[in-house]
């Protein structure tokens, strides 16, 4: 029997390239380099279905031009917001996606953030590594506890949740604010904020947890910034366009803003080099998910969705335009 075609446009964990390489006639690239936009396109021409990552943007040209053949997309990430998802609807194209394999792993480096930026972690490592540690100098880089301390979550998702969950074991107060009030069961002691402006203002630390969408684009700006706490800690594991820069990294300069933690940055892999020339920026490579355990998952689910839709079966995990 004839395998299905699939465009994979990056190589994934070694269980998962086995299943691709093993049930699907391949095309991939073989030197390394991603695919141009014109190059994904001649790719999907009489493909069957395509597994992408989110560095892969999808936009409504691309389903203007993208070959009939195509039944679904698989994207392997939590968001969806580098596919045009109506257009590809227009098209009849499914869009299968691995929610619920990202949160405890991306909940883990939000905890290693809200941690890293509260106590230094970035100078303390430059100093261990530098050779330059003295205890006077070491003394001297005092951070700030967690411990009793209000932790704002803006987007109680799942990994919102499951942030509160570790938070808590570290004894901060949970606020959050989300486009639904959740169930008790789900919420337990969290205070709830319809508007979301009223959850910044007691965050002392403030976690980043939404999708981006018009109305979450750059919600962390000089207006906002204003209405945090005095000193209060930054943490972003969800997108970078949450944030505008520019006005955090004055906040950071100013001091009005103690610290910031992220894993996610407008425009990555490029970021705004303001960040970087920070002591009290504690940064990532958008490494969420980058769990032995977590990529698997992610990867079989993806699997799992084009499987399902070639055989005409609901995918365990559409999503929705």
């Amino acid at each position: 029997m004839k395998k299905p075609v699939l465009v994979v446009t990056s190589h994934f964990i070694k269980p998962v390239d086995v299943r691709i390489d093993s049930n699907y006639e391949v095309r991939r690239k073989t030197d390394g380099t991603s695919f141009t936009h014109d190059e994904l396109l001649a790719a999907a021409e009489g493909a069957d279905a395509m597994l992408i990552t989110p560095f892969d943007r999808l936009d409504a040209e691309f389903f203007k031009r993208v070959s009939p053949s195509v039944k679904v997309i698989s994207t392997n990430s939590v968001g969806v917001d580098h596919i045009d998802m109506r257009a590809a609807a227009e098209c009849n194209i499914a869009i299968g996606y691995t929610p619920a394999e990202v949160t405890d792993a991306t909940a883990d480096i939000a905890m290693l953030l809200l941690l890293g930026a509260s106590r230094r972690a970035f100078e303390a490592q430059e100093l261990v590594r530098s050779g330059e540690w003295t205890i006077p100098r070491a003394q001297a880089l005092l951070g700030w506890q967690v411990t009793g301390k209000n932790l704002g979550i803006f987007g109680m998702g799942r990994i919102g949740q499951a942030i509160a969950k570790r938070a808590r074991g570290f004894g901060m107060k949970i606020h959050y604010s989300n486009i639904h009030q959740l169930p008790a069961e789900k919420a337990g002691d969290a205070i709830f904020y319809a508007n979301p402006l009223e959850l910044v203002k007691v965050s002392q630390f403030l976690s980043l947890n939404a999708p981006e969408t018009l109305t979450t684009h750059h919600f962390l700006n000089a207006k906002t910034i204003a209405l945090l706490p005095e000193r209060a800690i930054i943490v972003n594991t969800a997108r970078g366009a949450l944030i505008k820069d520019d006005d955090l990294i004055e906040a950071l300069k100013s001091g009005r803003v103690a610290a910031a933690g992220l894993d996610v940055y407008e425009g990555e892999p490029k970021l705004n080099p303001g960040y970087v020339e920070l002591k009290n920026t504690f940064l990532l490579p958008h490494i969420g998910t980058a769990t032995v355990e977590s990529r698997s998952n992610m990867g079989m689910v993806a699997l799992d969705n084009i499987d399902a839709v070639l055989n005409g079966t609901p995918a365990p995990s559409l999503a929705k335009s």
